[in-house]
């Protein structure tokens, strides 16, 4: 009997998989291992949040998939202070963190065989791998000249600020994006996950005025707590944006039961309703920054884009396992720049995810 091929036979080795023998040499340093690679948060979720959690903890019905009324007004007022939306005519959708949306957008989305999703040239790796699990094609491009005149264009994904580079795109750019994928009948998606984080550029939002002329047609942007508010462990995020698409998500998010536990709903509304907390986290990153910038240029590294965002972009102009091994062999572990396409192949990402006295020995080790 013919068995039709695996799911999992449509996607790559798991990115982080091929760090294992670079972060078992770093793991080996006398002085133990600084991990700068995957980006994950590590200091402590604020208590505002951690109460909102327990205090929300007998949950034993079944949680809205919609988002509970506060969760949507939360949301929806987040997104007018920080993207500059109105609240007339925009849908709101919280998602079990943002991976997950952008894993299975283009399925849900209905993109199939035959269709195109257009990504970065240098890309977090599950905007493809979404594209993948739909059966669609990918093309990486930072030109929609690129593209041609296709009309088999279903999903465009924008990042601003980008990950890995930290490249913030200007609204004139992003405009042009939204105005191309209108004319076709595409769905922009803007992932805005590091939107809060801008350094040296300031980032602007899909769902300003200025991008999407005051209409969110065909617009999505997907935002995450994970790191604004150290949630990584709750996978707590959302989608806002078109009403129609929205609504088409809601739809099938019912049938498949994505839905966020209801603990998870309330300490999203305490996280949202809280800038003091992410200011102070905004804070220790750009301290964080400043050391590892100084750190690694004063190494010879060359830093790249980075004017935002969690990490440093960043080459000694060689291949991009060799700059990893030669950390490593110094205890120090940073993603493979070739994780985010071809076009990254002589780059590494390193990430201001570290604790301060980690960082701050990042600069004796580079000299060693």
């Amino acid at each position: 009997m013919n068995r039709p091929a695996p799911v999992s036979s449509r996607l790559p080795d798991f990115t982080w998989d091929t760090l294992d023998a670079a972060a078992t040499t770093a793991a080996a340093h006398p002085d133990g291992l600084i991990n700068l690679s995957m980006g994950t948060p590590v200091d402590p979720v604020p208590p505002v949040i951690r109460q909102a959690l327990a205090d929300a903890s007998n949950a034993p019905g079944y949680p809205l998939t919609a988002g509970s009324p506060a969760l949507r007004d939360a949301i929806a007022a987040w997104v007018a202070r920080a993207c500059g939306a109105g609240a007339d005519g925009l849908g709101v959708l919280p998602t079990i963190g943002s991976k997950e949306l952008v894993a299975w957008l283009p399925t849900l989305l209905g993109v199939g065989p035959g269709d195109i999703v257009v990504v970065p040239s240098i890309a977090y790796p599950t905007y493809e791998d979404g594209a993948r699990l739909a059966g669609a094609t990918t093309v990486r491009t930072d030109s929609l000249t690129a593209v041609g005149p296709s009309s088999r264009v279903r999903l465009v994904w924008i990042n601003s600020p980008g990950n890995p580079t930290g490249r913030v795109l200007p609204a004139t750019h992003l405009r042009k994006v939204v105005d191309w994928a209108r004319e076709r009948g595409a769905v922009v998606a803007s992932d805005e996950c590091y939107l809060p984080l801008g350094w040296d550029a300031e980032p602007v939002s899909v769902l300003s005025p200025e991008v999407c002329g005051g209409s969110y047609d065909g617009v999505l942007a997907v935002h995450s707590l994970s790191k604004r508010s150290n949630l990584a462990g709750y996978r707590a995020g959302f989608v806002a944006g078109d009403p129609a698409l929205v609504a088409e998500l809601l739809k099938i998010r019912k049938h498949a039961g994505m839905i966020v536990p209801a603990p998870v709903q309330a300490a999203m509304v305490a996280a949202l309703g809280d800038e003091a907390h992410a200011d102070a986290q905004r804070e220790r990153y750009r301290a964080r920054r400043e050391q590892l910038y100084a750190a690694f240029t004063g190494a010879g590294f060359t830093v790249e884009h980075s004017e935002a965002g969690l990490y440093l972009w960043m080459t000694r102009d060689e291949d991009c396992w060799e700059t990893v091994d030669w950390l490593a062999r110094r205890g120090i572990l940073v993603a493979a720049g070739i994780f985010y396409g071809p076009a990254g192949a002589r780059h590494v990402r390193v990430a201001l995810t570290e604790s301060d006295e980690h960082v701050a020995a990042v600069a004796d080790r580079l000299r060693a």
